[in-house]
């Protein structure tokens, strides 16, 4: 049996050991696999420090300027921000802790840990933002939501999805919480101690609301009212093969498959002038015209996934009546286009871009990934109005019947159809699209 000697040895050796082990997971954070860590557990190497600033408006600024901002903010950041055995701790003041990279498309993991009273969040692209604060009744915010915990988007607008989290799981001050974002597009899902309270919902573009969240932007730990700590800060992007599936698994219930991959087996129109190649459809070099899937529809929603070639042009034909020129006679055509390309840029009208009713509505540009890439969109339709997502980004939301503006005076008099057929209106270029989903709506 051991003696008081030995015993205490031993248990000097174990404190040491966990004490160093500690040391080490404080100085060295070790993120999970495909994870980057964002903050090293030792410095601000990689984030400065920046107050509430509207991104737009750091897009117009010179390198210079922007740098010269960033230097002018240290001695607040540096005042306001430290770092405590591998946390981040900031006191409730100073400029929000930013990463001097912008992302898009990710997944973050963190820790945080806050006090009474204390309010505090999480931008995303460099706009508010993945709320955090007191849950409690002494915390004196439940007027503004606070007694439905932290989580929520709190930016968008009153009674939208995702405003409010799902359901309150914050933990008692002095202990760590532990959030996981994705996001996707303007698509965010948040879940909070393992628990989903934000589930697959738009994040609002708090700058400019009549546009859709920016495609990259700064993540951003915000300062407000109590100290608050941060640590195991770590992220993954996401690519595109990854984006589409994770949009594609929502809401798929309803959907039928309409293309097999192997052929055109039930699609009419001039379908010996397309090909079929490694399981996606395409018109053949220098042919085209509008084929299109023989089921009459109202309303409906399609789903699928298309490659751009340089330069390349093509159509969806909505509400098509099997005949004719799908962007006149069909209630639009929505253009399928490199936003890119020389040829178009500055040479084309906007209602000619990706995304547009060809035409007569104009859809936001931006969104696309680049050429070679696959992307992922989703068109919904009912009654006149047509809404047109973009790898998880809103970028058309437009009601045909208050149209009135038409490009060069022409006229659309199948805008106002009311059913019709779903589909691909080539134009003599190999743009390419596979996994085609249909469901029609109530």
């Amino acid at each position: 049996m051991p003696g008081r000697k030995e015993t205490f040895k031993t248990f000097i050796g174990l404190t040491i050991a966990v004490f160093v082990s500690l040391l080490g997971l404080a100085g060295n954070p070790e993120p999970p696999e495909g994870f980057t860590a964002l903050f090293n557990g030792e410095d601000l190497t990689g984030w400065h420090g920046l107050e509430m600033s509207d991104p737009y408006k750091l897009d117009a600024m010179t390198l210079a300027e922007r740098q010269a901002k960033r230097e002018a903010s240290k001695p607040e950041t540096l005042k306001h921000w430290q770092v405590e055995n591998g946390e981040l701790v900031n006191d409730g003041k100073g400029p929000f802790l930013t990463t001097d990279g912008e992302y898009g498309d990710i997944e973050l993991l963190l820790d945080y840990s806050t006090v009474p009273k204390a309010d505090s969040g999480i931008y995303l692209r460099t706009t508010p933002q993945v709320q955090i604060w007191d849950y409690t009744e002494e915390g004196g915010k439940w007027k503004s939501g606070a007694d439905k915990g932290s989580g929520g988007l709190w930016n968008n607008s009153k009674g939208s999805a995702g405003k409010d989290p799902l359901v309150l799981v914050d933990k008692p001050f002095g202990e760590w919480n532990h959030f996981r974002i994705i996001q996707v597009g303007e698509r965010t899902t948040v879940y909070l101690n393992e628990k989903l309270v934000v589930d697959h919902a738009r994040m609002a573009n708090f700058w400019d609301r009549s546009k859709p969240l920016r495609p990259k932007g700064h993540i951003q730990l915000q300062t407000h009212g109590g100290e608050i700590r941060w640590r195991n800060i770590y992220l993954r992007e996401i690519g595109s093969h990854e984006a589409a599936d994770l949009l594609a698994s929502k809401s798929r219930a309803g959907f039928e498959r309409i293309f097999n991959g192997k052929n055109l087996d039930g699609w009419r129109g001039p379908v010996d002038d397309y090909v079929i190649q490694d399981g996606a459809v395409m018109c053949r070099p220098g042919k085209g015209g509008t084929i299109y899937f023989p089921e009459e529809l109202t309303d409906f929603q399609v789903r699928f996934e298309f490659q751009l070639p340089p330069g390349g042009n093509n159509g969806l034909a909505i509400r098509y009546p099997g005949e004719g020129n799908a962007a006149y006679g069909g209630m639009c055509e929505l253009q399928v286009i490199d936003n890119t390309s020389e040829k178009y840029v500055g040479k084309i009208d906007d209602r000619q871009f990706h995304g547009s009713a060809y035409g007569m509505v104009a859809a936001h540009r931006g969104f696309l990934r680049p050429v070679g890439d696959w992307n992922y969109q989703e068109v919904t339709v009912r009654g006149p109005t047509i809404k047109v997502e973009l790898n998880g980004t809103l970028i058309l939301d437009a009601d045909l019947s208050q149209v009135a503006d038409f490009l060069d005076d022409r006229p659309h008099p199948g805008k106002d159809r009311t059913s019709g057929y779903f589909g691909l209106a080539g134009h003599n270029d190999p743009v390419k699209y596979r996994n085609i989903y249909l469901r029609e709506l109530d």
